[in-house]
């Protein structure tokens, strides 16, 4: 499929994604290109201009336009796909709504990169954390294996649960990146992922209205329905992690840990950058300090109580942010606080922020933030910039 048989190959990021969304059979693409997303959209539109994927391939005039075109194809009942970074997604913003709202299944992956001004190509997570309100699950993937893995899921999550989900990968440092990807075969694929039957859908022969206006009180319903069914979605995509991993071997689930235990002192990241992190942890280790590594790879929904239950015992958390909340810090830091607001033992949390625009993020510099944390050299209440500041 999309070019490559089964099996092993060393591949960027972007060709994971298009290679994830030919084995799960889209039948509408729609898309504006825009670096670093646009191989994504160019290689699917060449696909469909060849025959090799029987799927309609929408360009549109501007990003805005392609979640619009996914909005309606979606409530048609077809499995739908698109892809974007930066000041494409903001273009989206509104129509994010209208997805989460309208409780359309589309996947979208979004290639982080750095919003502008100053104008960049470079990487950070400004611009998927910036939507975190508007109703999406949201998957930030370390690897390019997980870009395609988490693709596959995020289709039997969201057809489930009824929610959009965003596939976040970081620019350059995974899009552009080759490394070893495993494959699988269409017909494993189809065993995991069998074709959508949306429970309701356009139908001229049914008619119906979809997105009407309302009166106060079912729109407070319609929301609270919407924010039941985030909660619920924990366990799904739990269950479909699990399941992916007993068919393919490779688990997933909300947060990931490494290190952990025996750890007083852990590092809360999320994208490619865990990897630095771990080397970091390692050379730390090996000096006899007592600390370890939380990924947090689902942002939505916020996987609260997986968190309390991997930092009880731990003293400390150092989490470092490539997104930030101006006026407030570092953005994940502030969802660590959130969600261990009022635990009975809430450890000290330190907030770094490095890596904006595609700063460079060292391993000395991962560790050098370490062992301020655990001296406690760090203001708990401030974030502290690393690199490009003076």
């Amino acid at each position: 499929m999309a070019g490559l048989e089964a099996g092993a190959h060393v591949i960027e990021g972007n060709t994971a994604a298009v290679i994830a969304a030919a084995l799960a059979r889209v039948q509408v693409i729609a898309a504006y290109p825009i670096t670093p997303s646009s191989p994504i959209v160019e290689s699917l539109s060449d696909l469909c201009a060849q025959g090799k994927l029987q799927a309609r391939f929408i360009p549109v005039e501007s990003e805005h336009s392609a979640m619009a075109a996914c909005i309606g194809a979606s409530m048609t009942g077809c499995r739908t796909f698109t892809a974007t970074s930066s000041q494409g997604l903001a273009l989206m913003h509104e129509l994010l709504h209208w997805a989460a709202g309208g409780r359309l299944p589309i996947v979208l992956v979004n290639v982080n990169r750095a919003l502008a001004p100053p104008w960049t190509i470079f990487c950070d997570q400004s611009d998927s954390f910036s939507q975190r309100d508007t109703g999406w699950i949201q998957i930030y993937c370390e690897t390019a294996q997980e870009v395609l893995d988490s693709i596959l899921q995020a289709y039997r999550i969201s057809e489930k649960i009824l929610l959009p989900c965003m596939v976040n990968m970081d620019g350059f440092y995974l899009s552009h990146t080759a490394e070893p990807v495993e494959v699988p075969d269409i017909e494993e694929a189809d065993r995991f992922l069998p074709g959508w039957e949306p429970r309701f859908q356009l139908d001229v022969a049914v008619p119906g209205a979809f997105g009407g206006g309302t009166a106060p009180a079912p729109y407070m319903e319609f929301r609270h329905q919407l924010q039941n069914s985030m909660e619920q979605a924990k366990d799904w995509i739990a269950e479909v992690g699990n399941e992916f991993g007993r068919q393919f071997g490779r688990p997933y689930g909300l947060i990931e840990l490494y290190r952990a235990e025996p750890a007083t002192l852990l590092v809360v990241i999320s994208g490619s950058v865990t990897g630095t992190a771990r080397e970091a942890v390692d050379r730390l280790r090996d000096r006899g300090i007592p600390v370890g590594l939380l990924r947090v790879r689902v942002l939505r929904p916020f996987p609260t109580e997986e968190v309390r239950r991997a930092v009880s015992g731990v003293e400390t958390l150092l989490v470092l942010d490539r997104a930030v909340s101006y006026g407030q810090g570092g953005t994940l830091a502030q969802e660590l606080k959130s969600a261990l607001y009022g635990h009975h033992r809430m450890p000290h949390i330190f907030s770094g922020v490095m890596g904006l625009g595609g700063a460079p993020v060292s391993r000395e510099m991962i560790e050098e933030t370490i062992l301020m944390a655990w001296e406690k050299k760090l203001d708990s209440c401030r974030s502290l910039w690393f690199g490009g500041t003076k």
